[in-house]
């Protein structure tokens, strides 16, 4: 009976990480794409060995996805959709490896509910890619921990290499699970032999690219993380951005499991678990770091709530080997824990919160006034913006001597996607910040061609293009409504933004970025 149990936790638990993905496949094409999808998009078709935001693994993927599915929302959002399936599978095998059926199944349910797995299983992002090499690593390294083969040392390092192929964060892996070896007496001799430092050379190895295109670029990649990691402001410390980091977490993974989280690590910490079970340990390890690495550096500078996201995966199991089980298998399990109480109400509500932004994203029904509603603000207008940019092109003396471009990066990514026939686009960094743009078009490719160009504002970019054009015609406003929305008030049908499209004659130079202080990280 045990055994029929036990293999239908399991079949059930691969069942919906199968049904999670199919669903998102299908779910990817009902919403246009957002501006930092577009811009991944965009890197695809300029493919380089590194890019100036980020590692390049996402534009190699999206490239590959597109050639085969075509450039629609699917296209470039595959490769996420199928690397968040693929580490919530890993997930599972280590949970049932190490816990058995019954924590896999509730890592599977976990994995598939968590809003902030759910973004980065849908959105092109590095996220997804990142959270696939976090999870293979997490696996495998705890595999070589285990038997010390040299094939599963590799089979970490080769992930470990994938993931700072896909964002940068992944570094942070490294230390942590050799920190868990140094402290483990059972393990820690693994660490006096080559076979771990052959898996860390493979991945560091898989890092070249990278390396050799930040050599060949001034190290812009670096500064750039640099300048994002708060290096170009005056140290000091404060709780300015502590709590919206915290909120931040909360919000990304529901209330409930964020206390979770933060209860799974402090059980490990204070070693309220079963003796001589390392895998409790090293899951703290493997998933705690990024978490304490970003609330420090919070401490001194804004940190986004996804950089702590890869952490997370790994923690997910460890929840789930503390919280789901009937009786837990922990210290005086006479008493059942709090967070195993909690546990159906954190599933339950992280579902109900993730099915509300899913829905509001493709269908929004939800009462949010217009300006309020970030999803709306996010992907609302782009298809029409591509096709109102277009019909004005048409209309300039010679459109084939045309270009469009957009004062931020993200408007000119979107006008590539969605503007008819996927043109290059432009942005003109001249008063924002350096992109990848600037390494993509020169001002002596452009001269005295005519534009069209959007902006957010009205009439302040009209004083800046007039710097670089010889004439610069009055905006055209394009309002953007959301798709749908049942309710009349005028709160609710207002709006969600206005774009301001500028027909400009004459470019004079001025495409780059220049540095307002000369002591700007990025302009050394």
């Amino acid at each position: 009976m045990q055994n029929s149990h036990e293999n239908f936790y399991l079949r059930a638990a691969w069942a919906w990480i199968l049904a999670g993905t199919i669903f998102r496949i299908f779910y990817a094409g009902t919403f246009l794409l957002a501006p930092d999808e577009t811009n991944y998009w965009q890197w695809s078709r300029h493919l380089a060995l590194g890019y100036h935001d980020q590692a390049p693994l996402l534009a190699w993927a999206i490239r590959l996805s597109t050639l085969l599915f075509g450039h629609t929302e699917i296209g470039v959002r595959l490769p996420s959709v199928l690397a968040m399936g693929a580490a919530s599978a890993y997930l599972l095998v280590l949970a049932h490896r190490w816990f058995g059926s019954r924590p896999a199944l509730h890592v599977a349910l976990a994995t598939q509910s968590v809003l902030l797995f759910n973004v980065g299983g849908l959105l092109a992002t590095p996220d997804g890619l990142q959270a696939l090499a976090w999870a293979g690593a997490g696996y495998h390294v705890a595999r070589a921990y285990e038997n010390d083969r040299m094939g599963q040392w590799l089979l970490g390092g080769l992930w470990f290499g994938i993931g700072l192929l896909s964002k940068y964060t992944m570094v942070i892996f490294l230390p942590g699970v050799y920190l868990y070896g140094l402290f483990s007496k059972s393990h820690r001799a693994r660490l006096m032999t080559l076979k771990p430092y052959t898996g860390v050379l493979l991945g560091l190895m898989m890092f070249t690219p990278v390396m050799i295109w930040n050599a060949q670029n001034n190290w812009n990649s670096f500064r750039h993380v640099a300048y994002i990691g708060g290096a170009n402001e005056t140290f000091s410390l404060h709780l300015k951005y502590f709590g919206d980091l915290l909120a931040s977490q909360a919000a990304l993974l529901s209330p409930l499991v964020f206390i979770l989280v933060l209860l799974s690590w402090a059980r490990v910490i204070l070693k309220k678990f079963p003796q001589g079970r390392w895998i409790y340990p090293y899951l703290l390890f493997s998933s705690a770091p990024l978490f304490a690495m970003f609330s420090i550096l919070s401490l001194h500078t804004r940190v986004y709530g996804n950089w702590p996201g890869a952490g997370y995966l790994t923690a997910t199991v460890l929840m789930a080997a503390f919280f789901s089980e009937r009786r837990p298998n922990i210290p005086d399990s006479s008493k059942t824990p709090m967070g195993s109480k909690i546990w159906p109400w954190a599933l339950g509500t992280s579902y109900l919160y993730s099915a509300l932004v899913l829905i509001q994203v493709a269908w929004p029904v939800l009462p949010i006034p217009a300006r309020l509603d970030r999803t709306a603000t996010e992907i609302s207008g782009w298809k029409d913006l591509g096709q109102k940019a277009d019909e004005l092109r048409k209309l300039m003396p010679d459109p084939e001597k045309t270009f469009l471009f957009g004062i931020r990066y993200q408007v000119a990514s979107e006008l590539a996607f969605y503007v008819p026939g996927q043109p290059d686009t432009v942005s003109i960094n001249r008063w924002k910040r350096p992109n990848v743009y600037d390494y993509w078009w020169k001002d002596e490719d452009l001269l005295g061609w005519d534009a069209v160009g959007v902006t957010l504002e009205p009439e302040s970019h009209q004083t800046r293009l007039n710097q670089i054009f010889e004439r610069v015609l009055p905006p055209v406003k394009l309002e953007v409504y959301r798709k749908h929305g049942w309710l009349k008030s005028p709160l609710f049908t207002a709006p969600v933004k206005e774009f301001y499209l500028y027909r400009a004659f004459g470019f004079k130079g001025g495409l780059r970025w220049l540095p307002p202080d000369a002591a700007d990280i990025r302009a050394k």
